[in-house]
């Protein structure tokens, strides 16, 4: 059991989300940095889908009341474990009694903090995730408390080292870090209307640095830069949308959809950030500047293997 010591309306449980549900009108959901929540699982020995929480609005304490393992991932909020500093992606014993505290990010918007066993909330279509959209799943549909307490889930992996142990970055997180998590470059596959957008509004797509403005939650970032124009706009039918799809309205400033996204709308897309890059977003918040690079379907895959094949790297030499 854990109890949370600070009041935090966007700071709620998560896990992988709900995916397979947009057809009733249900957002995927789940973490918005999924590879800081997945190396935190993958750290602790959990299953993948263990929930965790995740912090959004700092500072935030909470307090251990029994025995157990947890890990720091994602932003680097100056994480302490009873004042004693944890280094970024870290993983250690942390006993009854004991104070975890997360301070406004030096680098990073949302820490993720996974607990041994997951946090035991009762699932909801199929996942522990909070819907703070819709209010419902994760602690009582809503974001977390002070005075909240929450159950952790049956635990036995491996006992942690002395003073934990760490995730060392790959090369993509490592520059991404590099640079104070104020600017990331996202892969892109075009979307369906890619081609009605102008040869210039392409170009400019590629090559101008997108702001990210103060519209920027969990539905979703509003960005700044230079309009983009198409040859001839289009009157849509609403369409399905999923995290990461790029559309255009009238103004020309994109929206980039991510995990609370809406399940259906009609502006235009001009493309769509892979599933492998779309953690760097969950990190930026406004004022960051965000760049895209087109590839090909073929690299989407391979960046998706890659990082899974990280991941799964992590988790065997943590289970040792």
């Amino acid at each position: 059991m854990i109890e949370i010591l600070t009041n935090g309306p966007a700071n709620a449980v998560q896990d992988a989300g709900r995916p397979g549900l947009l057809h009733l009108g249900i957002s995927g959901g789940g973490a918005m940095d999924r590879l800081a929540f997945d190396i935190g699982n993958a750290l602790l020995g959990n299953d993948p889908g263990a929930a965790a929480i995740e912090v959004a609005m700092f500072p935030f304490r909470l307090r251990i009341e029994a025995d157990t393992r947890l890990a720091v991932t994602g932003a680097d909020c100056a994480a302490t474990l009873d004042g004693r500093p944890l280094p970024p992606n870290w993983a250690i014993e942390a006993p009854a009694g004991a104070e975890l505290r997360l301070d406004t990010p030096r680098a990073g918007a949302r820490a993720y903090v996974a607990l041994a066993g997951g946090i035991d909330v009762a699932p909801v279509l199929g996942a522990r995730a909070t819907d703070l959209k819709t209010g419902f799943g994760g602690h009582a549909g809503r974001g977390l408390q002070r005075g909240d307490r929450l159950a952790l889930g049956p635990a036995a992996p491996p006992a942690l080292p002395p003073g934990g142990h760490g995730a060392l970055p790959d090369a993509d997180m490592a520059a991404f870090w590099s640079l104070g998590a104020t600017r990331a470059t996202l892969r892109v596959l075009p979307a369906a209307e890619w081609e009605g957008f102008t040869d210039a509004a392409r170009a400019t797509f590629t090559d101008a640095d997108w702001q990210v403005t103060h519209e920027a939650n969990r539905l979703g970032y509003r960005l700044e830069g230079p309009g983009l124009d198409m040859t001839d706009r289009p009157e849509l039918l609403s369409h399905g949308l999923l995290p990461g799809t790029v559309q255009v309205p009238a103004s020309g400033q994109p929206i980039v959809q991510l995990a609370d996204a809406n399940t259906c709308g009609g502006y235009p897309k001009i493309a769509v950030v892979i599933g492998a890059d779309l953690w760097k977003i969950g990190q930026l918040g406004p004022g960051g500047i965000l760049r895209f690079q087109v590839v090909t379907r073929d690299a989407a895959l391979q960046a998706g293997r890659d990082r899974a094949a990280w991941l799964a790297r992590l988790a065997a030499q943590s289970s040792r």
